[in-house]
């Protein structure tokens, strides 16, 4: 889960300045309350300037993998885990096991699904083929195909 998808940013300069709420709000295509929960979850801990949160580099990081560990289809736990491995070593061995067990997991229940839905798609053919002699059959006209019904 490395930290490589676009996001709008460019630069160093732009990853190390500090940002508003409302900025990686933008920047990321989430709403305030769903940052504010990675915040309740314990994924993110901006500092505070009053009652303004303030997200640094480390922040708009670590929201970086948030949003890739969601779109890979891994759960708030399984990423709050891989982050809060970062720190237990430099070469952060231990996360990248952790994110490799993750990965062949997910892989592994992708597969599972595309097997299913590929064995429902066969039923399904086969069953409008039935339906289908069965009104050739019957003198009937069928219904029109999906695909005519969507051009």
């Amino acid at each position: 889960m490395q930290a490589d998808i676009g996001t709008g940013a460019t630069g160093r300069e732009a990853e190390d300045r500090n940002r508003s709420i409302g900025e990686l709000a933008e920047e990321f295509g989430l709403t305030h309350r769903t940052i504010r929960h990675y915040e309740d979850e314990g994924l993110l801990s901006p500092k505070r300037d009053g009652q303004t949160r303030v997200y640094n580099h480390r922040d708009r990081a670590r929201l970086v993998l948030i949003c890739r560990g969601k779109r890979l289809g891994f759960s708030l736990a399984e990423i709050k885990d891989f982050l809060n491995l970062y720190d237990t070593d430099d070469a952060q061995t231990e996360q990248m096991r952790y994110a490799q067990s993750l990965a062949r997991r997910r892989i592994q229940a992708l597969e599972r699904q595309l097997q299913d839905v590929q064995q429902t798609l066969r039923e399904l053919r086969h069953f409008d083929t039935q339906i289908s002699e069965h009104l050739r059959r019957n003198g009937a006209t069928e219904t029109q195909s999906m695909e005519e019904k969507l051009s």
